[in-house]
């Protein structure tokens, strides 16, 4: 319940015009040599603090929930309404795609704590996620639609690594996207995010699959940042869609997650755009509280507002302070958990894990209510 102590601070979601809430970040180059200060190559970065100067004012939650509900075309409904399996398997790629969302070099958001919620309506889209777990950091999502009758699962573990001049966050876990009424499963994981020092930059990277058990029908997308000599570019992704039954290529697939995105017919060598950035993640809209009372008390929007007040105002202090509150309370929970004997277990999901499949959760209810924060349509 939000009271008159509580503060929610909602943001402009990433797009490809950039986020005009997001401050602009001291000099650069002086923020990433006193990373390196503090980090050695090859050291696991899952534990590590960065200071409210790296942090964009929000949590890692809401990132997540952005890629899900914050889009300027309707690709959830064109995969429902398509007239065959073949076109919502193409749309499916073309949803997967859409998830990459750009970043800003240098601005991470914030690690979100344990037990923190975050829960937002578009339209009939209800969208919930919670952090099940802190060491190691396990995001949960269980999206629902219930006019279009579809279901979206997916649980993230994020595993980053310093390699001397740059970072890779492997994104560990899998996706499930179910459109019942057609009676298909689509699961698929998701590209790695690479960040460079010298030269700066950063690009999704690595491989991605998905694939659609009732209709036999597979994809293998391949993002990378360059080939050799660079010729390939930045942003690129290649791959195929395929029949796993007889491993015919059916599509060829090529493009740029961040702009077109293209997809050639191996029987006729037609082309066509299945996906275009400027269209899915432009005029994104800021959230909105449209219920103050039905905020909970771990709403990402609500467990760093302060912070992100610091943040906007560039009061590196009070950011400074404040989240050091925050992650110091967390702490204190901690230990007393541990003192009483006591498991933290999620309020939204279940969480298992086994050595084969890594992480995984699965929602406790059926559908996500409506949210208290919307986005406007």
């Amino acid at each position: 319940m939000v009271t008159d102590e509580t503060q929610v601070v909602l943001t402009k979601p990433t797009s490809l015009e950039g986020d005009s809430d997001v401050y602009q970040p001291p000099n650069l180059v002086r923020r990433i040599l006193s990373l390196f200060k503090n980090v050695r190559p090859g050291s696991d970065l899952t534990n590590f603090q960065l200071p409210p100067l790296f942090n964009i004012p929000k949590s890692q939650l809401q990132c997540y929930g952005e890629s899900v509900y914050a889009v300027g075309k309707d690709l959830l409904h064109k995969i429902n309404s398509a007239e065959n399996s073949q076109e919502r398997f193409i749309s499916v790629v073309a949803w997967s795609i859409s998830l990459g969302r750009p970043t800003d070099f240098g601005c991470v958001p914030y690690n979100p704590i344990l037990g923190e919620t975050h829960h937002v309506s578009k339209g009939s889209l209800n969208v919930l996620l919670e952090q099940v777990s802190h060491h190691p950091p396990v995001s949960a999502l269980h999206a629902t639609d219930e006019k279009e009758n579809i279901e979206i699962i997916w649980c993230h573990n994020i595993v980053p690594k310093f390699y001397g001049i740059k970072v890779e966050a492997e994104v560990h876990g899998r996706k499930q996207l179910k459109f019942l009424n057609h009676g298909e499963t689509y699961v698929m994981n998701a590209p790695s995010l690479l960040i460079k020092f010298l030269p700066p930059g950063l690009d999704w990277v690595g491989n991605v699959k998905i694939h659609c058990q009732e209709t036999g029908l597979e994809a293998e997308l391949c993002y990378s940042t360059n080939s050799f000599l660079g010729h390939r570019g930045h942003h690129s992704i290649k791959g195929r869609i395929y029949q796993s039954s007889s491993m015919k290529t059916l599509y060829e697939v090529k493009g740029h997650w961040n702009s077109i995105v293209t997809v050639k017919d191996t029987n006729n060598g037609k082309e066509r755009a299945i996906y275009n950035a400027k269209e899915v993640i432009s005029g994104l809209k800021t959230p909105a509280v449209n219920d103050p009372q039905g905020v909970l008390p771990s709403e990402s929007a609500a467990v760093w507002s302060a912070v992100s007040e610091g943040i906007q105002s560039k009061n590196w202090e009070k950011a400074r302070e404040v989240k050091k509150a925050v992650e110091e309370k967390q702490r204190e929970l901690v230990k007393d958990r541990n003192s009483r004997g006591q498991t933290w277990v999620p309020k939204h999901f279940n969480l298992s894990f086994t050595k084969e499949g890594g992480w995984d959760c699965s929602p406790i209810h059926t559908w996500v209510p409506p949210a208290p924060i919307v986005v406007p349509l």
